[in-house]
């Protein structure tokens, strides 16, 4: 009778090179797929170097990009005790004596820093300025160029104003898509969509629900996003600054840390995507870098020096967003943002962009992978995915829809750095499993 012998079953030699080789590719893609997730979820960070740092090359021109003055509230709540017109020095929206001296103040440090560049008197071929179609804007710019072009010799035309009118241009927000960014664009819309109804909005809405009810109860007006939480602090912050007494009910809110973190945090959302940045702001930007681009090669005509843009804070906002420079702080009145073009001493472009919001002086800013002295090629590198090729294309649903869906893109590539980890491990316990059974199978054998 033959007995069968038992042999003991085989161990996988885990020693062996296979085994090294998906554990390898294993590690690498894990770490890939995280480095890119946190590559992307990091763009809120702003670099400041100070306003102290010395940087090298002839200044030859400067974008100039600045919110307006103090003004009243744009739209008081329903219960407002202070939405009476008389309670206020102009109408509702409208620039005050504040916000005029305000930008009067700006306009004289304008004419210090870039006195190289301008003469005492105005020319047309020298400085252009632009504003959105919005009284308050219209007349922060105003004000500023009294500050900056005090009128000097065969400029005074009255000896009893120390005033000159200067061409502020101006079109319908309706088709502005540069400085008001209020032209339609389909494929903004979906993304913005996209973006607000995406599990991250969701579980923000969740958060702050308790003060969407609240407000909403106690203001007579329906607040059920960050949005209109924002809207709802600036009414209180000008309240506020204006010694009105605050109802009792809005005091248990106004200030606090949520309505603050809303408040900075609502600047964002406008370019909260790559894809939104460049419908949004791309082509403000995309203008000023090639004015740079022509300036330097000295095709620029007229060869201007100085071009200024009159906006809002949603404007200054957007723009630091889209250039990865927001440090999630509201931009307060007169906020300004400088973008300059230099030659260094081989007569190379560079860029420096400095932001002066509530400080005296500005802060020097780090482009993100370049520095405080980018050379002009290497801007548009580093920011040609928010430069649109042709945005009126590109704003068509269609389009967008077969070229991006970007509801969160940071949370996107979590997502698929997670299925691509879950997928290795499985396939590794798999390939263990068939091992092991492959050989159990012949774990037995008959002895002659």
């Amino acid at each position: 009778m033959q007995i069968p012998a038992l042999i003991m079953p085989k161990i996988p030699n885990f020693n062996k090179p296979m085994w090294l080789l998906h554990t390898l590719f294993f590690l690498i893609l894990c770490r890939a797929a995280l480095t890119l997730a946190k590559s992307d979820t990091s763009n809120q960070s702003q670099q400041q170097i100070g306003s102290n740092y010395a940087l090298k090359g002839k200044l030859i021109f400067a974008h100039v990009l600045y919110r307006h003055g103090d003004r009243t509230p744009i739209e008081p709540y329903p219960t407002d005790p202070w939405k009476k017109r008389e309670y206020w020095p102009v109408g509702w929206g409208e620039l005050t004596n504040i916000g005029k001296q305000q930008h009067y103040e700006l306009g004289k440090w304008l004419r210090r820093r870039y006195d190289s560049l301008l003469n005492l008197t105005y020319s047309e071929d020298e400085v252009y300025i632009r504003s959105t179609d919005v009284d308050r804007t219209l007349a922060s710019a105003m004000s500023n160029l009294a500050g900056l072009y005090p009128p000097v010799g065969n400029e005074v035309w009255n000896k009893d104003i120390a005033w000159q009118p200067i061409p502020v241009h101006t079109i319908p927000e309706r088709i502005d898509k540069e400085l008001a960014g209020k032209a339609p664009c389909a494929a903004y819309d979906y993304a913005r969509s996209v973006v607000l109804n995406s599990s991250e909005f969701q579980k923000l809405n969740q958060r702050f629900q308790y003060l969407y009810d609240y407000l909403t109860k106690y203001s007579g007006r329906k607040v059920d996003t960050l949005e209109a939480v924002q809207r709802m602090n600036n009414t209180f912050f000008i309240e506020a600054l204006y010694n009105r007494t605050l109802p009792d009910w809005a005091k248990k809110v106004y200030p606090s840390a949520d309505m603050t973190y809303i408040a900075d945090f609502a600047f964002s959302i406008g370019t909260y995507t790559r894809r939104m940045a460049r419908l949004k702001i791309g082509p403000l930007i995309k203008e000023m870098l090639h004015r740079f681009a022509d300036k330097a090669r000295g095709s620029l005509k007229p060869n201007r020096s100085v071009w200024i843009y009159s906006a809002h804070d949603t404007t200054v906002a957007n723009v630091l967003n889209a250039l990865k420079l927001y440090n999630l702080k509201s931009p307060g009145y007169t906020a300004c943002v400088l973008f300059e073009l230099r030659l260094d001493e081989n007569n190379h472009p560079f860029v420096s962009i400095f932001y002066k919001n509530t400080s005296a002086e500005p802060a020097l800013l780090s482009i993100p992978d370049c520095g405080v002295a980018c050379p002009l090629a290497k801007t548009f590198e580093i920011y040609k995915d928010i430069l649109p090729v042709n945005w009126e294309q590109e704003c068509k649903l269609s389009t967008m829809m077969m070229t991006y869906d970007e509801a969160n893109i940071g949370m996107a590539m979590v997502i698929l750095g997670s299925i691509i980890c879950a997928m290795l491990v499985l396939s590794y316990i798999f390939l263990i499993y068939y091992r092991r059974r492959r050989y159990s199978t012949y774990a037995y054998a008959q002895m002659a």
